[in-house]
């Protein structure tokens, strides 16, 4: 019989994205009878959450302190996540639809798989106005890939997930700003590659 395990690949997620994953996890572990008593109330981890998207929105606007500040929040964030995480890992039972039933993830247990390779960019094109086109390289073992951009001195921002490497198509963009752009694959063993080397373009 498998032996299934808690993923911590929350831990490597943009803000955004991580935002979004908590909020999964403390959905999910609000009044679920399979855990009646969690490391973290989910009382404490929405105040973390909430202070955490305090401090990325200050960031934006605010100089170094902030950005300490964010990350120091963010640290715990996911923190707090471990410990939850490490509840849900004994209190699953090694039940998969159990420890699904939390918002946490299970790490793959298909042996065969293997770290992913890192995408490159190949190129970006303006498809029309507001939207980036990306040319990417794909890899093997794939089964979506992830972008992020960054304007200026903004932080990163997910910018979409994508089934494969055609029509991959930012969109929302501002016209005559610069966009520095990565792409991560999704899947493997080790849930994500790193991400692709960056490479920027104006939104027209």
């Amino acid at each position: 019989m498998p032996i299934y395990h808690v993923s911590l690949a929350f831990t490597k997620l943009p803000d955004t994205e991580l935002n979004d994953f908590v909020d999964g996890v403390i959905s999910g572990l609000s009044n679920n009878p399979a855990y009646p008593s969690p490391a973290v109330s989910t009382t404490d981890m929405r105040a973390a959450l909430s202070q955490f998207q305090l401090d990325q929105t200050a960031m934006v606007q605010g100089g170094p302190s902030a950005t300490a500040a964010k990350n120091n929040s963010r640290t715990v964030v996911l923190n707090l996540m471990r410990l939850e995480a490490n509840y849900v890992q004994g209190a699953c039972k090694n039940d998969l639809a159990t420890l699904l039933s939390s918002g946490f993830e299970a790490i793959s247990i298909n042996r065969t798989q293997s770290p992913l390779d890192k995408p490159a960019i190949l190129e970006i094109l303006n498809q029309m106005s507001t939207q980036l086109l990306l040319k990417v390289t794909p890899v093997t073992n794939a089964h979506s890939y992830e972008a992020q951009t960054q304007s200026g001195l903004n932080p990163w921002q997910a910018a979409g997930t994508f089934p494969s490497t055609r029509n991959m198509a930012i969109q929302g963009l501002v016209p005559g700003t610069v966009y520095t752009v990565q792409v991560r694959a999704v899947g493997g063993s080790l849930d994500y590659s790193n991400w692709s080397d960056p490479v920027s373009h104006m939104a027209m």
